[in-house]
């Protein structure tokens, strides 16, 4: 199974090759990169049917439960950081209180660091990633309480 440095490595061809659609089989899983009229990318799985039951008990085991409050998530693919460099301090931790406009973590796509700030202010409930872990479009990476 192909993992997501290989597939972030797919997109980069695709976006320094101006292709719009890359298609890949590999171990009997079938990868189809296209990007959408906006731009972004749109990553299809098509495995074969053995695999298909393999790939379904995968996601059920990492669709994280809801949680209460509001979500900060992640504007981009990218991999996400706590803290500006390894020897730093995370920005934030479970408990603090933050102000909108504070910086919350890092995404690093491509090379380029960026900053994620609060879109509003209140208390650091869950940071739902660890640090170095990779982080999909639109996926939850911090749930905010109200006080």
């Amino acid at each position: 199974m192909m993992n997501i440095k290989q597939i972030r490595e797919l997109v980069e061809i695709m976006n320094s090759n101006d292709l719009t659609e890359v298609e890949i089989e590999q171990d009997g899983i079938k990868v189809k990169l296209a990007k959408k009229a906006y731009g972004g990318v749109e990553q299809v799985f098509t495995p074969v049917a053995q695999a298909k039951q393999e790939t379904a008990t995968i996601s059920e085991q990492t669709v994280p439960q809801k949680e209460s409050g509001k979500e900060i998530k992640a504007p981009m693919v990218g991999t996400f950081y706590r803290s500006p460099s390894p020897d730093e301090e995370a920005y934030v931790k479970e408990g603090d209180i933050i102000q909108k406009g504070d910086v919350l973590c890092i995404v690093e796509a491509m090379k380029v660091m960026n900053e994620v700030k609060a879109e509003f202010g209140g208390r650091i409930a869950k940071i739902c990633v660890e640090t170095a872990e990779p982080v999909e479009f639109g996926q939850v990476m911090f749930v905010i309480e109200s006080i």
